[in-house]
């Protein structure tokens, strides 16, 4: 039977929630990622060094968690649906502001805030997701949900190519705003989650604590193990456009520049459906692992491939392999979740993640600087030590593959 084929055998309303969920991860990574398109135009605008600049992505991933476990714990509380939209309109308005920025300062604070609100987004959307559809869909439709975040990557890639030079970098961050319609959709199409709806009597008379009662030791693994994550596809993200500028001496809006982003994006779509679906037959943790460490005989094409052509071959494979490992998170985090905090735990977990990894864009430059200005050493260099340790944490960590939700059972792999 083809691993994909219990996508055919999702009802409409399954379906209607997965594309809803997928679309907001996809717009939200869309609003992320144009700040990186841009941080030369930024820098050069407000005259500061591109640093600077990139500070506001570190600000951008250490808000997350914040917004993760305040948006989380109302989902819990009030419901996937409703907290979901009112999610989406909050990013979408802080990205419209950005485009409104009068100093550096305005626009850090923005993109903190922005933060807070990219936050919740991905652990609420998840986690309605896998609620709502049959446990043999989980690994197939982790991929796809997973896939959003390259997709919005290369959303934000087309858009910068196709307009910087038309409507300079505010003009994108006013397009950033168009995720708010997003909205209407999910409040046409998309129910709230059955399993929530059984359980949200009993978890209204629960706090935070006492439903994680007996599961920190879970919280923290996790957390660490998702710092290992964004470790990975930050280091192969964020700086990777400022490389082609900088490294590869291509123009920002070039259509060299867009190909090899645009090869990296369909590496990473390829990366997360086929490791998510094979997640469903040897398990998450492998999948992972064999994900993470079939990266590191990739990176030397990834960033020394020589020509254009091996060049936008290794882009593809590194991000095949990156989000590989990626497309299982999204069903990992969430079975491995108790009932009652799995709209908090699986999002805060996540972001705390990235708050720990929000150096990771600011680490590579250091190690650029102290290497000669070489960009490439120091991403090739990130990529193969975080592989190795993530690795690590998949392979010796718990695993609950197929665990039912809203039963109270709970059944852990290995």
């Amino acid at each position: 039977m083809s691993p994909f084929a219990p996508l055919r055998e999702l009802s409409t309303t399954q379906r209607h929630t997965v594309l809803a969920s997928f679309l907001g991860w996809t717009l939200d990574a869309f609003d992320y990622f144009l700040l990186t398109f841009v941080i030369v135009g930024v820098a050069q605008e407000f005259h500061v060094d591109k640093a600077q600049v990139t500070f506001g992505l570190f600000l951008t991933l250490a808000a997350r968690p914040l917004g993760a476990l305040l948006f989380g714990r109302l989902a819990d509380r009030y419901g996937r649906r409703p907290i979901l939209m009112l999610d989406v309109i909050l990013f979408s308005l802080f990205e419209l502001a950005t485009a409104f920025s009068t100093s550096l300062t305005m626009l850090l604070v923005l993109r903190f805030l922005f933060g807070v609100a990219m936050g919740g987004e991905w652990g609420i959307g998840a986690s309605l997701a896998m609620e709502s559809i049959p446990p043999k869909a989980r690994g197939v439709v982790s991929g796809l949900l997973q896939s959003g975040y390259p997709c919005g990557f290369f959303l934000g890639a087309l858009a910068n190519w196709l307009l910087i030079d038309h409507i300079g970098w505010r003009g994108l961050f006013v397009v950033g705003a168009a995720p708010a319609l997003l909205v209407l959709y999910i409040r046409r199409s998309v129910p709230e989650s059955e399993v929530w709806q059984q359980g949200r009597e009993a978890r209204a008379k629960r706090g935070l604590f006492e439903a994680m009662q007996g599961h920190w030791k879970l919280a923290i693994y996790l957390m660490l193990l998702m710092m290992a994550f964004n470790m990975f596809s930050h280091g192969s993200q964020d700086l990777y456009h400022t490389f082609e500028e900088v490294g590869l001496h291509l123009p920002t809006g070039s259509g060299a520049a867009f190909m090899l982003v645009a090869m990296l994006n369909l590496g990473a779509l390829v990366g997360g459906l086929f490791f998510g679906a094979l997640s469903e037959r040897i398990g998450r943790r492998r999948a992972i692992t064999l994900a993470a460490l079939l990266a590191i005989p990739v990176i030397p094409l990834w960033t020394h491939g020589g020509s254009l052509l091996l060049l936008a071959l290794g882009a593809f494979l590194i991000q095949v392999m990156v989000q590989g490992a990626w497309g299982v998170v999204p069903t990992h985090l969430n079975e491995l979740s108790p009932d009652e905090v799995r709209g908090t735990l699986p999002g805060f977990a996540y972001q705390t993640g990235n708050l720990l990894a929000a150096v990771t864009a600011n680490a590579q430059l250091w190690l650029a600087q102290r290497h000669g200005g070489d960009l490439a050493f120091a991403m090739s260099l990130w990529i193969a030590v975080v592989a190795v340790l993530l690795a690590l944490l998949a392979w010796l960590g718990p695993e609950a593959h197929g665990v039912r939700f809203g039963q109270g059972a709970r059944r852990a792999d290995g």
